[in-house]
C-alpha cells in the first residue's frame, strides 16, 4: 500500500496492541509538519505485504502515541506493524531473545541491557550509515552515537541503538511570580547560580528545596545532582570511566562532584528546613515550597517529570542547570531516553530505523505531547506546548549528552550503594569515606 496524498484524513489498517483501526493524527499535507521528508521516504519504500513486530516499555497513553507515529510508517510503506508494550519489558525481551522468539525491533529504556544483548549476539547492527546520520543530525551527535555503540559477540564495536524519545534532567524549576517579585535574573553560568544562591540568603530567603526521600529508593535524587556536577567539573570521558568503574568511585573527580552537591545541600542557610530535612523530605513534596506565599524556597533541581507533582494552577518555569564558565566544558545535559534496536532482522526493521530519521517521525509525537528530540531539523513550533518547546531547546543546545550514570551502573551500586551513600553524606559522613565505601561494594560484586 503506497501512500496517496489526500486533503482529508487517510484511513489505514494498523495492527497494534489494541488491534484496532487507526486514523492518521494529522492529515498529510496540512499544518507545518515536514511533509516533504515523509513524501520522500514513502516514494523510496514500498514494502507491501511485509510486517514488523515491535516490543517496548510503553503502555497506556505512550503506547497510543507511538502507535500514532507508526501509523504513518504503515501508510508510507505498506508494512503491517504490531506494537506490544509491557511493564516487564526488561525481563520479557531477555526471555524472548534467548528463546529465539524476539520481535523484529525492541525499544530499550536503558542502554545497559541493549549492550548486554549485543555482546551475546542477540542484536543486529543498524543499517549502514545510521551512525553517520546520527552524528550529523542530532545535537551533541557524537554523544548519541557513543550511547548506541556496543561490542558485538566478537568484541567489535558496532552501532546498535537508535535513540528516539529523550528525557532531560539538567533543569532548575522556579516560580515565575516569585522570581519576578524578587527581581532575580536567570543565571547563565554555575558561578552566577552560586551568586544567586547567596543573594537569596542575603535577602532573607531560602534558595533551595531539596528532598531525597523516596521510600526504599531514598537518596536517588542526590545521584542526579552528583551526575550533573560530574559533567560540569570533569571531561565527559571521565564521566564515562566512572560509569564503568574504569576509575574508582573514590577517584578525586568523583569526590569533587559529590562535594559540589554538598555546597548546596549541606548548608543550613541554603536549604528549606536546613540540611537535616534533606534526607527525609519526600522528593515529591520537596518542590511545594516554590509555590508557597511567601516562597519557602526559590529553586528546585529536578528532571522534567517533576511537573507531575506540582500543585494545580502553578506558575512554574525552569532554566537549564548551568555549567561553569571557568571549566569550559560546553553545555552538558544529563538525561535518559529510549533506544530502538533490531532483535530479529528483516527489511521492514531496517526501513523502520530509516523512518525514525525523518523529521515527520518526531514531529507527530511532538505535536501529541510527551516527547522530546535532539533532531536539529524538526519544526520546534510543533511542540504541544511552550514548556515542551523550551525543554526541546535544552536538548538542541547541548554540546554533550550523557545518560543517567546510576542507571548504567550495576544495580547494587546505581540503585543501592550510591543511593544510601548520598544519604550518609548529607547526614555527615565525609565524601571521601562515602565514595570509598561505594567502591568497596563495587569490588565485592565482581
Amino acid at each position: 500500500m503506497k501512500r496517496t496524498l489526500f486533503a482529508s484524513v487517510a484511513l489505514l489498517a494498523l495492527t497494534s496492541g489494541a488491534h484496532a483501526q487507526a486514523q492518521l493524527s494529522f492529515p498529510p499535507g496540512e499544518s507545518d509538519f515536514n511533509w516533504d521528508s515523509y513524501d520522500a521516504f514513502a516514494e523510496s519504500h514500498d514494502l507491501t505485504g511485509q510486517s514488523v513486530s515491535i516490543t517496548g516499555p510503553w503502555t497506556g497513553l505512550d503506547a497510543e502515541n507511538v502507535e500514532a507515529v507508526l501509523a504513518y510508517f504503515t501508510e508510507a510503506t505498506g508494512v503491517e506493524v504490531n506494537y506490544s508494550g509491557s511493564d516487564s519489558f526488561e525481563q520479557d525481551i531477555v526471555i524472548s531473545a534467548r528463546a529465539g522468539s524476539a520481535p523484529n525491533v525492541a525499544v530499550f529504556p536503558q542502554p545497559g541491557l541493549a549492550s548486554d544483548l549485543a555482546s551475546q549476539g542477540m542484536l543486529s547492527p543498524l543499517p549502514e550509515g545510521s551512525a553517520d546520520w546520527m552524528q550529523e543530525n542530532y545535537a551533541a551527535g557524537q554523544s548519541w552515537v557513543d550511547l548506541g555503540t556496543y561490542a558485538d559477540a566478537d568484541g567489535n564495536d558496532q552501532y546498535f541503538g537508535f535513540f528516539y524519545k529523550v528525557d532531560v534532567k539538567s533543569l532548575v524549576w522556579y516560580s515565575q511570580s516569585a522570581f519576578d517579585e524578587a527581581g532575580y535574573d536567570i543565571p547563565e553560568t554555575m558561578e552566577e547560580l552560586k551568586e544567586l544562591t547567596q543573594e537569596i540568603v542575603d535577602d532573607g530567603g531560602t534558595p533551595w528545596c531539596i528532598g531525597l526521600g523516596s521510600g526504599a529508593a531514598t537518596g536517588w535524587p542526590a545521584t542526579d545532582w552528583v551526575e550533573d556536577m560530574m559533567l560540569r567539573t570533569a571531561e565527559p570521558a571521565v564521566y564515562d570511566q566512572w560509569v564503568t568503574n574504569e576509575i574508582p568511585f573514590d577517584d578525586p573527580a568523583v569526590v569533587a562532584a559529590i562535594e559540589e552537591f554538598g555546597w548546596f545541600a549541606k548548608n543550613d542557610d541554603f536549604v528549606q528546613g536546613g540540611t537535616r530535612s534533606v534526607p527525609t523530605l519526600d522528593f515529591r513534596d520537596s518542590p511545594n515550597g516554590l509555590f508557597a506565599i511567601p516562597p519557602e524556597c526559590y529553586m528546585h533541581r529536578q528532571a522534567q517529570f517533576v511537573q507531575t507533582f506540582f500543585p494545580e494552577n502553578n506558575d512554574a518555569n525552569f532554566f537549564y542547570f548551568p555549567a561553569y564558565e571557568e571549566a569550559d566544558l560546553g553545555t552538558p545535559v544529563l538525561g535518559a531516553g529510549t533506544l530502538w534496536a533490531i532483535t530479529d532482522h528483516n527489511d521492514a526493521a531496517d526501513a523502520l530505523i530509516e523512518f525514525l530519521q525523518t523529521p515527520i517521525a518526531h514531529e507527530i509525537w511532538m505535536a501529541r505531547s510527551g516527547f522530546l528530540t535532539p533532531l536539529k531539523s524538526v519544526n520546534t513550533d510543533l511542540y504541544a506546548n511552550q514548556t515542551l518547546k523550551d525543554l526541546g531547546d535544552v536538548l538542541l543546545n547541548a554540546t554533550t549528552f550523557r545518560f543517567d550514570a546510576s542507571d548504567l551502573m550495576p544495580s547494587e551500586i546505581g540503585a543501592g550503594a550510591f543511593w544510601t551513600g548520598m544519604v550518609d553524606y548529607v547526614t555527615g559522613v565525609p565524601a571521601e569515606e562515602v565514595a570509598a565505601d561505594i567502591q568497596a561494594r563495587w569490588e565485592s560484586i565482581r
